[in-house]
């Protein structure tokens, strides 16, 4: 078989092998910090959902984020108040994501990679640039995806995308006399900036392990939601 099928092939598989990764769901990741004092042990206690900000108060996507909380407490035990009746413990949330600031990628320079097998050839690390340096993650080059040969056929892309940071704040008090019980807060950087699927992973994250050793900060792993 002549050199250049021989490529053409290679590059078929790069690109089939690129595809299914990008096809693949990357699980969610929050930063998660705690704190608790005197909160009472799940006794079937009625609560409260409230906006810490008075301009989500009322509005629709803030009930849809409520009522995912409102589950969760449930799930541990605690009990929606009922109309009419005095909660004895109020819940406040608040949510939000930034404008994104700008990452920048590139790939360090190397030989032919036609010769180099499925090893680390395709596979290479990829230098993150960000705040507190630089770190490595290993991800997939192909010259013909990503900037097409240049000097020795090396690999000196550059490229560039948005991180958006997201957070959660959650915080539970006494309604009799406004005692703070809980307060926790879920941080998660992502490319998505789409509050309707970053606020019930961030819901997620708060609530799993609820409530948690007070002061400590945990990384919390949500699964991607499985297709159908």
């Amino acid at each position: 078989m002549s050199k250049i099928n021989i490529r053409r092939l290679s590059l078929a598989a790069m690109t089939g092998a690129a595809l299914a990764l990008a096809g693949c769901a990357t699980p969610f990741k929050a930063d998660v910090a705690r704190f608790q004092s005197q909160l009472p042990a799940p006794q079937g206690q009625t609560f409260a959902v409230e906006a810490s900000n008075p301009a989500l108060e009322g509005g629709i996507e803030f009930g849809q984020y409520a009522n995912l909380v409102a589950g969760e407490l449930t799930r541990f035990g605690y009990r929606p108040v009922s109309p009419g009746e005095s909660p004895d413990l109020l819940v406040r949330m608040d949510y939000g994501v930034d404008k994104g600031r700008e990452k920048v990628v590139s790939s360090p320079g190397f030989g032919d990679p036609w010769y180099r097998g499925w090893g680390p050839g395709y596979y290479r690390p990829v230098i993150v640039r960000g705040p507190g340096g630089r770190r490595y993650v290993y991800g997939y080059r192909d010259p013909f995806l990503w900037g097409g040969f240049g000097p020795g056929w090396g690999y000196n892309d550059v490229s560039s995308y948005t991180v958006y940071t997201s957070g959660l704040t959650l915080q539970i008090n006494r309604a009799s006399d406004g005692s703070r019980l809980f307060e926790g807060r879920a941080e998660a950087q992502s490319r998505d900036s789409n509050l309707q699927t970053l606020v019930p992973n961030l819901v997620e994250a708060m609530f799993t392990g609820f409530p948690g050793n007070s002061g400590e900060r945990v990384r919390i792993t949500v699964a991607p939601p499985e297709k159908g």
